[in-house]
């Protein structure tokens, strides 16, 4: 049995272009319009899911998706650090950010871990392998990184180098807990008929 899973990043908003550690904040009207532009652009799926976060739910709407909300594959807690930009909590707690981000296992904000991240994603993704068919899950790009290093049993200290950029698709396929991968695939409108 073969399970695909393709994660979608969502559209942008004001805590993605601010550098800020989301805080359920709402798209931007072009985020929005971007969206639902690329409406047909995803393969029919039998199951779809989206992060509980607004950004992710008016994404999965906008690009036509009727996907069920899944805390399992919600943003990292980032505990009282939500909300916040990178910069004022870099000049304000300078060692508990260069901690966090050196050590995947710290979560000096009070929230979530980026191995607790890891581990509730992978779990997640474990259980998939039992479906066959295609599933589109909306999600955080934190949740997409944790993903691509659960499929690979890549070092956690990866995670700071994978981009996940707006409104694009990344692949997983796989069976008997073996995942293939397929990055960062751009969702684009499709234009007539043509080849």
């Amino acid at each position: 049995m073969t399970v695909r899973v393709t994660l979608v990043s969502p559209a942008t908003g004001e805590a993605l272009r601010d550098v800020r550690f989301d805080d359920d904040g709402p798209l931007d009207p072009a985020g929005i319009a971007r969206a639902e532009a690329l409406a047909d652009t995803l393969a029919p799926a039998a199951h779809a899911y989206t992060s509980p976060s607004l950004r992710c739910r008016r994404t999965a709407r906008a690009l036509g998706l009727d996907a069920e909300p899944l805390a399992a594959i919600a943003g990292c807690d980032m505990g009282r650090w939500r909300g916040r930009t990178l910069d004022a909590v870099a000049s304000a707690e300078g060692q508990a950010v260069a901690t966090w981000l050196a050590d995947p296992a710290s979560a000096p904000h009070g929230g979530e871990s980026l191995l607790d991240l890891r581990a509730r994603v992978g779990a997640w993704l474990d259980t998939l392998h039992t479906r066959t068919g295609r599933i589109i899950a909306v999600t955080e790009p934190d949740v997409v990184r944790a993903a691509v290093l659960h499929a690979l049993a890549a070092p956690a200290q990866t995670f700071w180098r994978l981009d996940v950029r707006p409104l694009t698709a990344t692949e997983l396929s796989g069976r008997a807990e073996r995942w293939n991968l397929r990055c960062g695939s751009p969702l684009e409108a499709r234009h007539g008929d043509g080849p």
